[in-house]
């Protein structure tokens, strides 16, 4: 079929937006993050407003002037990254818009585990753990780096150093030892 009797799908939809890499809120839940993460957000929406995008619309631009756009590389090429960086600016703005910075360093309860402590936990097998507790858009799980909403992080949050919390996976239950709990400095 002739890609001209295709619609494109151009709803204004969160799930649209959200893309493969993006992790969505759960209902009612605010979106926790830390100065940094909203700072590297909001680079990354000012890199692709201010030199991305230009850069795409001024190629698009120059592809259509050289006249048949059917078999045009470039303009199909630019034209569909347009589209990938619109849909990134859109869940950037959503994302941004929506964020309660949290400084965890100004935490009063540093005895406990809340957003942005950084946990050293052991597993039943004795195998030790250091993570550090972030927002859902600056989690790197292979750096140590894990969403507030995830379930090692869910398990762990309030619990103070020396307690043993339970952990519910797919293959079954898992305790997890707290062994060490620190929040940057002010």
């Amino acid at each position: 079929m002739n890609k001209a009797f295709v619609k494109e799908n151009d709803n204004d939809d969160d799930d649209d937006d959200l893309g493969p890499e993006a992790v969505p809120l759960p209902a009612g839940t605010k979106n926790y993050i830390t100065r940094e993460g909203y700072d590297r957000l909001r680079a990354e929406y000012e890199h692709l407003i201010n030199i991305e995008r230009p850069e795409v619309v001024q190629v698009v631009s120059w592809a259509a002037s050289n006249g048949d756009r059917s078999e045009n590389g470039d303009y199909l090429y630019g034209k569909k990254r347009l589209r990938e960086i619109d849909r990134r600016m859109r869940f950037l703005t959503k994302r941004l818009e929506i964020a309660e910075v949290v400084d965890p360093a100004l935490q009063p309860n540093r005895d406990q585990v809340f957003f942005g402590a950084t946990v050293v936990y052991s597993d039943k097998a004795g195998e030790e753990f250091r993570v550090t507790i972030v927002g859902v858009d600056e989690a790197e799980p292979l750096h140590g780096r894990i969403s507030w909403i995830s379930p090692v992080a869910r398990a762990l949050i309030k619990a103070h150093e020396g307690d043993t919390v339970v952990l519910r996976t797919p293959a079954g239950i898992d305790e997890l030892d707290v062994l060490e709990i620190s929040y940057p400095e002010a």
